[in-house]
């Protein structure tokens, strides 16, 4: 993770929030780490805004909130 974390910090707009946001992302699943990645090495001129619209984008991004579910009656 160390060496991600790097990656994150050496966007050319990178700033705190967007590393430890990215990285909240990534925590929980292995399988996000991979794909966040992958979009890295095959969008290497990224911006953080590219980043997060891309991590937004995927089906599982709410998974983790914070807010509780509601229930359809």
């Amino acid at each position: 993770m160390e060496e991600f974390t790097i990656r994150l910090n050496n966007i050319a707009d990178s700033y705190y929030s967007f590393v430890v946001a990215v990285l909240t992302y990534v925590k929980n699943k292995p399988s996000r780490l991979r794909i966040v990645e992958e979009f890295m090495d095959n969008n290497p001129s990224a911006l953080s805004s590219d980043i997060l619209e891309f991590i937004s984008s995927q089906d599982d991004f709410f998974e983790d909130a914070a807010y509780p579910h509601a229930e359809v009656s």
